[in-house]
């Protein structure tokens, strides 16, 4: 269930053991987290220092000329339409926030499984969003499990937070959370905002998707040592099903790929950015312009590894559907109209069956 924590009618279960629990020992993992499939997709390693970088400074700031906003917008354009995402510089979000936010969920992951798991999600079915301390839900017997341990927390709506799920250890942890989000969400505006005038569209087009009661989620992820990495996913490949995606990376330990022209592309560690990648509804609503990228986590066996996403999500009852002046005679409709709400649980059927969502709301 990533990029779109939004609860599906499909029945689901909790795992009954944290990922660390069962890495603790180093013994073989489980089968339920073995992945089935030959993975013969190959590794290009070359193509790592080829990944997009953008100020976003450049873009917001009053002192740049428009001659450099427009050079800043289209790598902008092309990096989201050739890779789907970008590493983001010059957010504007201090390194010392940056450093603190990962120490604090460091501490909080290090804590005894018993204390950890006081903010464990209490899962039914009847809740609108997912919030809590756990890992995979398993939506099917033959589901492959992801090798992390997450805590997800509900940002927007305000009024649907589930504070008993915050953690208030380690201490001052709910409220460096708070700033984090505050400021992430002014990077996603920015992004947003040139995102759309970079399609020559109001600058409003995107951003307006994910104002007011607009779910937002900040999901922690930990992926402990794996003692087999060849058969173990930190993360299934997948693409997110929201809007856009802004994740802090581990400081250290690499892990996350993307899939790029048939090629696996080992993502490097920039220092204090934020990796920005599009999901499929942006995609639908460019008219495929925009790519939704495949990425997945792989494990290692000797380090633990740490990220931090925060997935913006369209209002339930927006419209997705691609935008009329992106469709032309030459570039025809890819996409079919359905609700933001109807496209997560889409996304999440689809997901549980090893597919994609955008896949099947084409025309």
């Amino acid at each position: 269930m990533d990029g779109n924590q939004q609860s599906s009618t499909q029945e689901v279960l909790v795992l009954e053991k944290q990922v660390q629990e069962l890495s603790i020992n180093g013994d073989e993992p489980p089968p339920r987290f073995i992945r089935r499939d030959k993975d013969d997709v190959p590794i290009n390693t070359s193509l790592s220092s080829s990944i997009p970088i953008i100020d976003l400074h450049v873009l917001s700031s009053p002192s740049s000329s428009s001659e450099e906003k427009d050079n800043e917008m289209e790598k902008l354009k092309l990096a989201l339409s050739t890779w789907g995402f970008f590493q983001a510089i010059g957010h504007n979000i201090p390194s010392s926030l940056l450093d603190e936010m990962q120490r604090k969920a460091n501490d909080f992951f290090d804590l005894p499984m018993e204390e950890k798991k006081k903010y464990s999600i209490n899962y039914d079915g009847k809740q609108d969003y997912l919030q809590g301390y756990g890992n995979d839900l398993v939506v099917s017997e033959d589901q492959l499990i992801d090798w992390s341990d997450r805590l997800y927390l509900l940002i927007k709506p305000l009024d649907q937070r589930e504070y008993k799920h915050w953690p208030d250890n380690p201490n001052g942890f709910r409220k460096i959370i708070n700033e984090y989000s505050m400021k992430t969400h002014l990077v996603a505006e920015i992004v947003l905002k040139y995102m759309a005038k970079s399609l020559g569209l109001e600058e409003n087009y995107f951003h307006s998707a994910v104002q007011e009661n607009a779910p937002t989620f900040l999901r922690f992820n930990y992926y402990p040592p794996c003692s087999r990495p060849d058969l173990v996913y930190g993360v299934k490949p997948h693409a997110d099903g929201g809007a856009i995606t802004i994740l802090l990376q581990d400081k250290e330990v690499e892990g996350l790929q993307i899939l790029k022209d048939g090629n696996w592309i080992k993502v490097p560690i920039v220092p204090h950015a934020l990796l920005v990648n599009v999901a499929d509804q942006v995609e639908i609503m460019s008219n495929g312009v925009f790519r939704s990228v495949v990425h997945r986590v792989i494990t290692n066996t000797e380090k633990p590894r740490f990220s931090l996403a925060m997935f913006y999500v369209p209002e339930k009852e927006i419209d997705i559907e691609p935008a009329k002046d992106l469709i032309t005679e030459s570039k025809p409709r890819l996409f079919k109209k359905m609700k933001s709400e109807e496209y997560g649980e889409l996304y999440f059927q689809s997901s549980s069956r090893g597919m994609r969502g955008i896949d099947n709301a084409r025309v």
